[in-house]
């Protein structure tokens, strides 16, 4: 068995968190997969409180397993859905796209876990002096929003700056990814675009088949004039999206309209014509759609398999 501190801190068997996707990650799936043994992870999104409170006692009726709530930080309800999971007693709250300062102290008054998702060294540094238990370290090669600095240089240089776990992501699907993560020195991986090809993601079938289908060049990436890129799979919406990008008189208020709802309409209606279907490039080395269980326990395997098969690379000379 593989076992890290992240196994730990988190009260988890395997350090696989899954990634907390919005209207994507519901409690049929992050219960799933801490019932497997990894750590379940809301997708709040711009969800009202009261939505949040909901999605959370769901998931606690489906497992007594500890699991987690995704806080983007730009939500215009972030300070109620902080309020939100401490009322509720959530064990891990994960923050991302932006600066977590102002909810730190009291989620940490409240004992809460706290897992910003960072994708430079530099807010890594930063996010650690806040007082933060673990780091996602997120490389561009993910599905959704996205950064400019790629997985394997990202990571071992996150390692290096900080003392608490880190945790890798973007572009992991299987157990020789987990097993190149503890290689660079991660504690753990966390997964999103895997985890949407599980039998217990509420996902439509056309989203789940796209990913299925996709190749190593089936994404593409679009909002870099609004300083937003997102990752997706290439369809009708996303190539006229890059169109708009280009033309001087496209205001930014026009691309996001452009922008607004696509995720939901893709992840709810399976519309891959005017949708956005958010996967990150590893897509094109998902094959098959499986229950979570199933799945870390494939991922775990090959991975310890191919950790005890590393000795024999090296050769002692006498």
């Amino acid at each position: 068995m593989i076992k890290t501190r992240l196994c730990t801190m988190l009260g988890i068997t395997h350090p696989i968190i899954q990634g907390g996707m919005a209207w994507v990650a519901t409690p049929e799936l992050v219960a799933a997969v801490s019932e497997a043994g990894g750590l379940g992870i809301l997708g709040g999104g711009n969800a009202p409180p009261d939505y949040v409170r909901d999605q959370i006692r769901e998931t606690r009726r489906r497992t007594d397993k500890p699991f987690g709530v995704n806080i983007p930080l730009f939500t215009p309800y972030l300070d109620d859905v902080v309020q939100v999971c401490i009322e509720e007693r959530v064990a891990v709250v994960a923050t991302g796209a932006g600066n977590p300062a102002p909810v730190v102290p009291p989620l940490k008054e409240a004992g809460i876990v706290i897992i910003p998702v960072v994708g430079s060294v530099a807010l890594a540094k930063r996010v650690e002096r806040m007082g933060v238990d673990a780091i996602v370290a997120e490389g561009m090669e993910s599905g959704g929003h996205i950064g400019d600095v790629a997985t394997l240089p990202l990571i071992p240089q996150v390692v290096d700056a900080v003392d608490i776990p880190v945790i890798a992501a973007g572009g992991f699907a299987d157990g020789r990814g987990l097993a190149a993560a503890l290689a660079l020195g991660a504690a753990g991986i966390q997964m999103g675009t895997r985890f949407i090809c599980t039998t217990e993601c509420i996902a439509h079938h056309n989203y789940k088949e796209k990913i299925v289908r996709a190749n190593d060049r089936a994404t593409i990436t679009t909002g870099h004039r609004l300083g937003h890129p997102v990752r997706a799979i290439k369809n009708p919406m996303t190539r006229k999206f890059q169109e708009l990008e280009r033309e001087a008189d496209i205001s930014e208020e026009e691309l996001i309209e452009l922008g607004t709802g696509k995720l939901r309409l893709a992840v709810e209606q399976g519309d891959m014509v005017n949708g956005s279907v958010m996967a990150g490039q590893i897509s094109g080395l998902i094959h098959d759609i499986v229950p979570a269980q199933e799945l870390i326990e494939r991922i775990v395997s090959e991975a310890e398999a191919i950790l005890n098969q590393m000795p024999s690379y090296v050769i002692h000379q006498e």
